[in-house]
């Protein structure tokens, strides 16, 4: 649900924009703290590798394909917010890969969100969902959460090697042998 939501969102968004802005244009939203500024990216964040966009569908076909196998897996809510988040972000960006101009697998992905003072890049809801998710999935590793959501306990190992005979002496109960009066 969290996938068809922010899939939703950024391509509505994006329609918006193309429809009522014309490349290029930046309209101030909140003063010098939000822009909306229009631009077509042909490649990754900033712009790198422009020339290699079909490389891009080619890997965001493999994320959804893979996301969607691994979906079965997930027992928690916040990773199914992890993988729904990355999953509408790559589907967003991957769309405007395949169905934007110039051609299909080497379209142009519209950005129109622009931060000055934060970062120095224009994105789109897509590229926050996928943002969004890698700190969620941070957090969620650091703090050894599993898919789950139990916590990862380890346990401690000890780090001293043992024999073969103080290992089996070890895993073996011990009984108390009698004295036989012969203390030295």
């Amino acid at each position: 649900m969290v996938a068809v939501g922010i899939y939703a969102l950024d391509q509505i968004s994006k329609f918006f924009v193309v429809a009522n802005m014309a490349e290029g244009e930046v309209v101030r939203v909140l003063g010098g703290v939000l822009h909306w500024h229009f631009v077509r990216n042909p490649g990754a964040a900033f712009s790198l590798a422009s020339g290699s966009t079909w490389i891009f569908s080619i890997i965001a076909a493999a994320v959804v394909v893979f996301i969607v196998w691994f979906a079965r897996r997930i027992r928690s809510r916040t990773w199914g917010l992890v993988f729904g988040l990355l999953l509408g972000g790559v589907l967003g960006n991957l769309t405007d890969r395949l169905l934007r101009e110039p051609s299909f697998g080497e379209g142009h992905v519209v950005d129109f969100i622009s931060t000055p003072w934060m970062i120095p890049a224009i994105y789109n809801v897509a590229d926050m969902a996928i943002v969004i998710s890698m700190v969620i999935f941070m957090i969620l590793t650091i703090r050894g959460i599993g898919l789950d959501g139990q916590r990862v306990v380890e346990t401690p190992k000890s780090t001293a090697p043992q024999s073969d005979a103080s290992q089996a002496d070890a895993s073996q109960p011990h009984e108390a042998k009698p004295e036989t009066g012969n203390t030295p």
